[in-house]
């Protein structure tokens, strides 16, 4: 009669341990040097000369201002800050499409048959050039520079995310579409369809998801920027708070940041709706 064969006792520790270690040891040894050169020091934040006056700015934000006269100003404020968004988003998308169909490989005639020729080729290179250069300069650089052309308002932070965001949109639109199925592009091209006939019938409609999916996205990120931008003079929330941080008002900073986080929380929540909707 057969013995039963014992089962084997289970490993008393991960048999990757040491090369979890190494890569753990690894990661100390090149993020040290990272974080002197960055002059990381956490530790002043508990420093008696940082907490005293933390404290007491923290102080000031209890009780926020609610009377009806301030509230009403941060309910304008807010969706002006909204308006800033959505503005420049807008005009972000007028600069990303045309420059991400200009772009996009599957849609040039010439490359049906390979190679793509050498002007429609030059032409993809310097409109993705361009794509690096807007989406290279923060919001916040381009914000600065609008408010001493055009003075300061809301029209500097609409152009300030049109130009960042425009780059951005107009690079992920045309990676978008360039993963697409291109194989009812290249036919509808083949048979006479033009480029915009070609774009519309096939590959807009085997991309629209994840193109509106990303555009919607950005929108969420573009109310973030608004609000950061108004600290440089482009209007909305962003200025306002600013103000009244430099006039040392903590309970009207608290009663914008409740607003702020409020905002961003509802907009989150409108985003993956919209997501959900789509999918």
């Amino acid at each position: 009669m057969d013995r039963a064969v014992p089962a084997s006792a289970p490993a008393l520790r991960d048999p990757a341990w040491a090369g979890r270690v190494f890569w753990l040891l690894a990661s100390a040894v090149v993020l040290w040097p990272l974080l002197v050169l960055a002059e990381f020091k956490p530790w002043v934040l508990l420093s008696p000369e940082s907490l005293r006056p933390t404290l007491r700015f923290l102080a000031d934000f209890l009780p926020p201002r609610v009377d009806a006269e301030f509230l009403l100003l941060v309910a304008r404020e807010t969706w002006r800050t909204v308006a800033i968004a959505t503005a420049g988003l807008a005009l972000a998308m007028v600069i990303a499409v045309p420059m991400a169909l200009l772009s996009v490989r599957v849609l040039s005639m010439s490359a049906l048959a390979g190679r793509m020729a050498a002007m429609p080729a030059l032409m993809r290179i310097l409109v993705r050039a361009v794509l690096v250069v807007l989406r290279s300069v923060p919001e916040l650089i381009w914000a600065l520079v609008f408010v001493r052309v055009v003075g300061l308002g809301a029209t500097a932070g609409v152009l300030a995310i049109a130009l960042t965001y425009g780059g951005m949109l107009g690079k992920v639109y045309a990676e978008i579409l360039e993963s697409g199925e291109g194989h009812a592009t290249a036919s509808l091209l083949r048979n006479g369809a033009g480029r915009i006939q070609a774009f519309f019938y096939a590959l807009l409609p085997s991309s629209a998801a994840e193109l509106t999916s990303y555009t919607v996205y950005r929108w969420e990120c573009a109310i973030r920027s608004s609000a950061v931008l108004g600290f440089v003079g482009a209007g909305g929330l962003g200025q306002q708070m600013d103000s009244s941080m430099k006039m040392f008002n903590g309970a009207e900073v608290s009663t914008m940041l409740i607003v702020f986080v409020a905002l961003v929380a509802l907009t989150d929540r409108l985003s993956a709706w919209l997501r959900k909707a789509l999918a």
